[in-house]
């Protein structure tokens, strides 16, 4: 175990992984704060990864964690039909979190930062009980100058998902009861868990897409997030079957005895597009992006079913 000797011994580390110059860096980190360049608007998020919280150190290797503090930010942003473009780090450690922990950590944030040339722009670095993560990314809209948003579906409107809902919930499942050796049986529903694949070039994709009446990410489970993208007064009819779910979504339902639609939707950190788009225009979308799975439709009031039968939409809440 080597130990951290002083912030300067963790910024020097920082410094190994993430260069210092970027695009839109203007004044890189190391003064009292650093300047970046907006040429217009931009849009703004925040995420705190906390272990016990966001994550657990027996199952998740120092790089997932790197990887998926940064990779929910993404996701954020990629839902607002934007491209990344610079994040600020702040970072607390506990005395047993040594170099070797915060090296492989600062590597997969590092790996991922790097797929989408994103400059780390600054931060902070406190000690505390656990490890924490505090991500603050900023990104821009793509061609379409269009930032996309919540609110805006009307009845009628297509429901559809670009991404697996429901396959990362069976990951964080099986990993809490087997830990690592749940890879074994269950790959990809662990590699969603501790991996999302944010998805920047589909948001890009719908942005350009005028008649796209909303997205989001799904972070906390399509039973939690659907009423958020609605307007107030209106539900769903949600039509899921399993050739709509991904194998292990269905496999995992079935060992257990449940339904794998409601596997499904009661997921959470799926890291999923959901999104809304008018009759005509899901040809569009299907021509854009032939990975959309329509999943159902917006209902013209606030009642919602899934399959034909009453849904009362609830999901993960931090304080629920």
């Amino acid at each position: 175990m080597t130990r951290l000797r002083s912030e300067d011994d963790f910024l020097a580390l920082i410094d190994r992984h993430f260069p210092r110059e970027g695009d839109g860096i203007v004044l890189p980190r190391g003064d009292d704060a650093a300047v970046v360049a907006c040429p217009g608007p931009v849009c703004l998020t925040t995420d705190l990864f906390l272990e016990d919280v966001h994550f657990r150190r027996g199952y998740f290797a120092p790089e997932d964690t790197g990887y998926k503090a940064l990779a929910v930010n993404i996701s954020d942003v990629a839902a607002m039909g934007c491209r990344p473009t610079g994040f600020v780090l702040g970072l607390v450690s506990p005395e047993d979190a040594d170099r070797e922990y915060w090296d492989g950590v600062l590597a997969g944030m590092a790996t991922l930062a790097a797929r989408f040339d994103l400059p780390l722009a600054g931060g902070d670095l406190s000690r505390g009980d656990k490890v924490g993560l505090s991500v603050t990314l900023w990104g821009t809209p793509g061609p379409s100058g269009r930032f996309l948003t919540r609110g805006a579906a009307t009845p009628g409107d297509v429901l559809f998902v670009v991404g697996d809902i429901g396959l990362a919930r069976v990951g964080l499942t099986v990993l809490e009861k087997d830990g690592p050796d749940a890879a074994a049986r269950f790959p990809d529903a662990v590699a969603a868990h501790l991996r999302p694949e944010p998805q920047v070039a589909a948001g890009l994709a719908l942005a350009g897409l005028s008649r796209v009446t909303a997205c989001m990410d799904v972070s906390d489970g399509l039973a939690r997030d659907l009423p958020r993208l609605l307007p107030p007064g209106l539900g769903a009819d949600l039509f899921l079957t399993p050739a709509l779910l991904h194998p292990e979504v269905t496999a995992h339902a079935a060992g257990h005895g449940r339904k794998p639609e409601k596997e499904a939707v009661f997921g959470g950190e799926d890291y999923a597009l959901l999104a809304a788009v008018s009759p005509a225009g899901w040809p569009e979308v299907r021509a854009a992006l032939p990975q959309a799975k329509a999943i159902g439709l917006v209902a013209g009031n606030a009642a919602s079913t899934l399959n034909g039968a009453p849904f009362d939409p609830r999901g993960f809440d931090h304080f629920g």
